[in-house]
Parts: C-alpha cells; sequence; structure tokens
C-alpha cells in the first residue's frame, strides 16, 4: 500500500484538524513568556505560566482521556478545543492580571485540550483499514514535526511585529476552528471484541508501563540533546547561530524518517525495534557530545534524528497493539502526560549538570540513563511473555491427562 492510497477526504479533514488543533498547544508554552516579557513579572512570570500550562497538559491527558471512549471521543476532543479557545483569548487579553490569575488560566489551558493529541491518534487509525494505519500514523507524525518546528516561529513574528497577545489570539482561533472541523469529521468508530471492564481498566493500562516507560526515556533523551546542545556548541567555540540551525535540522530528518517508516513493514515486532531503534539512538546522542567538529555533530544528529523518529513510531504502534481497543484514548493520553514528565525531569537534571557539570557530562548522563530505562523497560515486557508462556506448558500436561 502506498501512501497514495490513504489519501482520502477525511484524512485530509483529519490532517487540518490535527494543525489547527495541535499548533496552538505547540505555540502555548513561548507565547506565554512573550505575552508577559514586558510586564512586571518578566520572564519570571513567563516560565511560570509556561511551567503551569505544562504542569496543566499533564493532569489533564489522563484525567480526562481515562474517561472517554467510543463514539464519544470526537465529541470530546472538539469540546476541550472549544473551551481551549475561550481561554487563549481569556489570557491574551488578561496580560495584566495577577499573577494568581494568569497561573490559574494558564493551568486551565493546558487542562482543557490535553486529551486532544490522543483522541485525534485514535480517529487517526479508524478513518482508514487496519492495514493502512503505520502509514497514518507515520503521516501524521511527520505533520507533528511540521508543527512543532514553525510554532517558535510562528510566535516570535507575532509578538514582536504585531502585540504580545497575538499569538494567543491566533491560537484561540485555531483551537476553534479544529472545534468546527470535528463536526464535518464522521468517524465508524470500530467496535471492540472484548471491551475491558471498568474495573481492570486501571490494570489494563497500568499493564503497559514498559512502552510508557520506554517513551519518557525517548522524550528524556531528546530534550536533553536540545538543551544541552547550545552549550556543547560554545564549549567547542561553534557559533551559537548553528543550535537553532541544527535543531530545525533535526525536526526536518524527523519528519522524513516518519515518511520513510511508513512506506513499508520493517523486521522484527514493534517491541524490539523500539527497543534497538532507542539504544542505537543514544549512543548517537552521546557520540554527539564527543566528536570534535560541526560536521561529524551533523552527522549524527542526522543519524539520531532518523532513530528516534522510527524509535518513536514503533512505540506507537506497540501502544496500540497491547491496549484494548476501547482503551486507545486512554493509553495514548498517559502516554502523552508520561511524555511530559519526561521532558520535565530532562530539564530538572538538565539545570543542576549545566550548573555543576559540562555539556559533555549532561549528554552522556542522559544517553546513559536512557538507556538504562529502556532495558529495563525491554526486560519488563519479556516477563510477561515468559510467564504467560510458562502457565501454557503447565497447561498442555493437565490438559492431556484429562
Amino acid at each position: 500500500m502506498r501512501y497514495r492510497d490513504v489519501a482520502t477526504r477525511k484524512v485530509g479533514l483529519l490532517g487540518l484538524v490535527m494543525i489547527t488543533g495541535r499548533l496552538p498547544v505547540a505555540m502555548a508554552p513561548f507565547a506565554l513568556v512573550f505575552l508577559v516579557r514586558e510586564t512586571e513579572g518578566g520572564y519570571r512570570l513567563g516560565a511560570l505560566l509556561s511551567a503551569a500550562f505544562v504542569a496543566g497538559e499533564a493532569v489533564g491527558a489522563p484525567l480526562l482521556g481515562v474517561r472517554v471512549k467510543g463514539e464519544r471521543i470526537r465529541l470530546h476532543v472538539g469540546c476541550g478545543l472549544a473551551a481551549a479557545g475561550v481561554l487563549f483569548a481569556g489570557l491574551a487579553f488578561a496580560r495584566t492580571a495577577p499573577e494568581p490569575v494568569l497561573i490559574a488560566l494558564a493551568f486551565l489551558v493546558g487542562v482543557a485540550p490535553a486529551a486532544s493529541p490522543g483522541g485525534i491518534q485514535v480517529l487517526q487509525a479508524n478513518v482508514v483499514a487496519e492495514e493502512a494505519v503505520q502509514k497514518v500514523f507515520s503521516l501524521g507524525a511527520a505533520l507533528t514535526q511540521g508543527i512543532w518546528a514553525a510554532a517558535p516561529v510562528l510566535v516570535t513574528l507575532l509578538a514582536l511585529q504585531v502585540s504580545p497577545g497575538a499569538p494567543l489570539l491566533l491560537a484561540a482561533v485555531l483551537a476553534g476552528t479544529a472545534a468546527l472541523l470535528l463536526v464535518f469529521l464522521k468517524v465508524r468508530m470500530r467496535r471492540p471484541e472484548a471491551p475491558a471492564r471498568p474495573a481492570g481498566r486501571a490494570r489494563t493500562l497500568a499493564s503497559a508501563w514498559p512502552v510508557f516507560l520506554m517513551n519518557a526515556a525517548g522524550m528524556y533523551l531528546l530534550a536533553s540533546l536540545e538543551l544541552f546542545l547550545p552549550a556543547l556548541l560554545e564549549s567547542r567555540h561553534i557559533s551559537l547561530h548553528w543550535a537553532g540551525v541544527l535543531l530545525g535540522l533535526l525536526a526536518a530528518v524527523n519528519a522524513a524518517a516518519a515518511l520513510c517508516y511508513g512506506l513499508r513493514s520493517w523486521p522484527g515486532s514493534h517491541r524490539t525495534q523500539s527497543t534497538v531503534l532507542l539504544l542505537a539512538t543514544s549512543l548517537c546522542v552521546c557520540l554527539v557530545g564527543v566528536v570534535p567538529g560541526l560536521l561529524w555533530i551533523t552527522l549524527l544528529l542526522v543519524l539520531a534524528g532518523f532513530l528516534d523518529s522510527a524509535a518513536a513510531l514503533s512505540r506507537s504502534l506497540s501502544l496500540r497493539a497491547a491496549i484494548p481497543q476501547d482503551m486507545h484514548l486512554a493509553a495514548y493520553s498517559v502516554n502523552y502526560s508520561v511524555i511530559g514528565i519526561g521532558y520535565g525531569g530532562s530539564a530538572v537534571a538538565a539545570s543542576f549538570l549545566l550548573a555543576h557539570g559540562s555539556p559533555l557530562l549532561g549528554i552522556a548522563a542522559g544517553a546513559a540513563f536512557t538507556s538504562l530505562l529502556t532495558l529495563a523497560a525491554h526486560v519488563g515486557e519479556r516477563r510477561p511473555r515468559a510467564q504467560s508462556r510458562g502457565r501454557q506448558s503447565e497447561a498442555t500436561p493437565a490438559a492431556d491427562a484429562r
């Protein structure tokens, strides 16, 4: 199957929903900094608002995602995006409000659309046939990379050329547009063969902890690279202008790799792929901190970007296979929250290591920690399968005896 075969009206409409629904979320942390940078609170308040927004996402994603399933997903995502649009507009006009009010609004605007990434991913899998899911996920990953690459540029231009609140007003319009587009998107959800019982939903989600852990590890590694790269370049006497160029290149490579991954099926299970690819990415990132020149750093970043993108897609497919269909939104929402925790943990570690260590130490520590988490997740995935095989082998003689 080719990408041309999934170029349907529903896939195109869902692509517009992704752009208009995810761009406001990608813009928000940076836009909140620009909103208050010229006020009395300055960059300190901007950092607090960004942290409140991210905390709202981390809390809201599992809280909202776990409660919704089936045909209500589209309605739930649309309502969340519509509420986010109202809150974004409120923040744009409330830049001189007291700090507690701004922090509360930032937290709520993080909560409102928190289930939308997971909801959109569920809708992606239901607008095409089962054999085309990998291709649609690949297209979505490439589009997401483009969105996250464009968001900072868009925020900077609007905040500096128009007004400090302009990026948030655009975010409000985009979120409202995404909610409206969902009204026209008709998706027939696949019926699960065996819906999970309410009492066992938490246990089912907990059984996927190795995938969640590996996703947190992957984001921890990527965040370590982004946070330490400017300091690493400076220590090598390389112009800091290259930091933006290299990170932009990394986003472009991630998008290209996502499209390449969707071209065909690859050897090994998705679980094995994610483990091998993430370990290889860790090695490339570690080498980035060791090699001497800009050329070698660039080549290793390109390779790391390809491997990381393929690893992320294999983890998404692995999570989809590990969780019953009626719990996919809950799983994707928990996963989104875990990824945010991975990024936050890396930021905390970076702040300590940059003050008391070196960029090389920070990058090496991030790669080593990611590798340890990856191996722990891999062992955790293998153990239940080994126990299951053991129970089956014990049951066979008993059946023969009967």
